[in-house]
């Protein structure tokens, strides 16, 4: 399955960015990328079934690229494959709950969790980790998208 998206991994965990053209999906990639994550994919991203895992890959005419806007079309950046953790849908940040109640996003029978953030936000990256340490135990959430 082929959809529109960017995607990173860190620590293994994919990372799926979802908006628009334009919706800076690319410019949150390129600032995670920053701060240690390694890309999987932009402006495509192939979605596959492995076992029961949820797997991203670039379609094989984009991989290690990435676009920056103002800068260009960047080739033979490293790439990796991904188990996807986490889907993020960018919004206005007027549009960011600041408790949001649990949400998923399902592709080929799959649901994982979803955000809604605002991906412009100098806290976005930021955000992004602890949403991963979250849903790999290493920290708690007593209220919000992932609450028990």
């Amino acid at each position: 399955m082929l959809l529109h998206g960017s995607c990173v991994a860190l620590d293994g965990a994919g990372i799926l960015l979802l908006a628009p053209p334009g919706g800076g999906k690319s410019d949150l990639a390129l600032r995670l990328l920053g701060q240690g994550a390694l890309l999987v994919a932009d402006d495509q991203v192939e979605m596959s079934m492995h076992g029961a895992a949820l797997m991203a890959a670039p379609p094989t005419a984009l991989a290690g690229r990435l676009e920056v806007r103002g800068l260009g079309l960047l080739e033979g950046l490293p790439w990796v494959r991904a188990r996807l953790a986490l889907a993020v849908e960018l919004v206005a940040r007027e549009a960011v709950p600041r408790l949001p109640e649990p949400a998923s996003w399902t592709a080929l029978g799959h649901a994982i969790p979803l955000l809604r953030l605002d991906g412009s936000a100098p806290s976005a990256p930021e955000a992004l980790k602890r949403a991963l340490d979250v849903l790999a135990g290493r920290l708690r959430l007593t209220a919000g998208a992932f609450a028990a």
